[in-house]
């Protein structure tokens, strides 16, 4: 077995990523092959706690320093719920044990929390609609195979969530990773620049879709969340007007305004957080944005893994008819970063902007990153806009195969983007050996997650986790 220990991170400002240039596709795809005779391809389906395996609630604790303090207990509350809301909060848990799993030492972008909701479908800005990997909090340079086991690992722990029998979930793991391998043989036989222009439309994903009631479902969902208005959906909802003033309306403790310093000084700090964060922008984009004066701001609870971090929603206007929200999320060490190196970038934000870049087919126009409060380290995006999630926890059988040939797909087309596809495919294959391997490691993970789940709330009956449960 190679374990990432023995993978040399990027050392330069570059990423690193290898450079086969002077071989044809085909040396490359048989200096892939030649990986296996040191990492097999069922050396993928092992997976056993290590001794001295670390306490998997301790790593929940620790990765709970420097949140909100209040809000923590939201985060255990919401992964008390299931072994699935846990999987989603246990990145760092995951992030640890894949460091002692067989990896090839084939390097990409990797998106770090990998799983079956951090995928969907959102607007691009020139308005056309994409599937893709949505959520990057945790991306980092690191071995490819560690985000198709997380992904492959979700769809048997989702499938079990909705009652599916224990072959149908590993099925769905299965279709995950041969949906990833195929595409992967797909973009090695493409140019470099038709595989950077390559995106996954709707109309591709509805066109796959087997049912009438599924494409007629999707196309639903499609037509509601373009048809949706920051004036007429979002302003109504999250601000209002006082003293004549556009205001975000206080929900806790979800959504509520926090300020540790005067007003004054608060609206100064904000406003210089905002003007480093302009300075990242494209010239284009900071002539957008100049339409615009900050209004509010306002802490906003998201997710699970990002509940207790500094996160909050920007009310900016350009007219009493024109508002514009933006979302700032705080972003920390990635959770792979003592296992895969640090990062080059200084900013987390800059690492999760850029990640995201590479990673995304197209990305969001508002995309930059800043300095705020306490030296902390953020992010800025749109919020909401053209956005349309997969409701998994709905999903039958037939909905969540589609979903699981769709997420492997868009994963090779991200990791195709800045690793040799070529090299990766050569590894894998034409065969399922590999990812026969991958679902018998989901669902021997998928059994560890459970216990990780009973052993929070073990903590939980201890009292040694204190837990909000939110109602509604």
């Amino acid at each position: 077995m190679v374990s990432t220990s023995k993978i040399v991170p990027a050392k330069s400002r570059k990423q690193n990523y290898e450079s086969k240039t002077a071989m044809t596709r085909e040396e490359r795809r048989a200096a892939g092959k030649a990986l296996r005779d040191k990492v097999s391809r069922k050396a993928h389906a092992e997976w056993k706690a290590p001794a001295g395996r670390q306490d998997p609630i301790d790593v929940l604790i620790v990765s709970s320093t420097g949140r909100i303090p209040h809000l923590i207990p939201i985060r255990y509350g919401r992964m008390m719920q299931s072994p699935f809301t846990f999987y989603r909060g246990a990145a760092a848990i995951m992030a640890g044990d894949l460091a002692a799993t067989a990896v090839s030492g084939i390097r990409v972008q990797a998106c770090g929390d990998c799983h079956l909701r951090n995928f969907g479908a959102f607007g691009t800005p020139e308005r056309r609609i994409a599937f893709d990997i949505n959520d990057f909090d945790e991306t980092l340079p690191a071995p490819w195979e560690w985000d198709v086991k997380r992904l492959a690992a979700s769809f048997v722990i989702a499938g079990r969530n909705n009652g599916f029998r224990k072959t149908v979930a590993r099925e769905m793991a299965q279709r995950s990773v041969r949906a990833y391998r195929e595409h992967m043989s797909s973009y090695a036989d493409m140019r470099v620049l038709d595989r950077w222009y390559e995106r996954i439309d709707i109309d591709a994903i509805i066109a796959r879709l087997e049912t009438r009631e599924m494409k007629k479902g999707l196309q639903r969902q499609i037509t509601k969340a373009s048809s949706r208005s920051v004036l007429e959906d979002d302003f109504p909802k999250l601000a209002g007007v006082e003293n004549g003033k556009a205001r975000i309306k206080d929900n806790p403790p979800l959504i509520f305004h926090q300020s540790a310093v005067g007003g004054a000084e608060w609206e100064q700090l904000v406003t210089e957080a905002f003007r480093r964060y302009r300075d990242t922008l494209a010239d284009h984009l900071k002539a957008l944005v100049d339409h615009y004066e900050i209004q509010d701001v306002a802490v906003k609870v998201v997710g699970v893994g990002s509940v207790g971090t500094q996160c909050a929603i920007l009310l900016m206007m350009a007219g009493d008819d024109d508002p514009l929200f933006l979302q700032v999320k705080e972003a920390r060490a990635s959770v792979l970063e003592p296992y895969a190196g640090k990062s080059i970038y200084a900013n987390h934000g800059q690492r999760v902007v850029a990640g995201q870049r590479l990673m995304q087919a197209a990305s969001d126009m508002f995309l930059g990153w800043t300095k705020g409060v306490a030296g902390r380290h953020l992010y800025i995006r749109q919020l909401r806009d053209i956005k349309i999630s997969p409701l998994v926890e709905t999903y039958d059988e037939p909905a969540m195969e589609k979903h699981a040939e769709h997420c492997g797909w868009a994963l090779a087309r991200a990791h195709a983007k800045s690793g040799d596809p070529a090299v990766i495919s050569g590894y894998l294959g034409n065969s399922e050996r590999f990812d026969e391997a991958v679902a018998d490691f989901a669902v021997a993970y998928a059994d560890q997650n459970e216990q990780d789940h009973a052993a929070l709330l073990k903590a939980i009956g201890a009292g040694k986790i204190e837990v909000v449960r939110e109602t509604g």
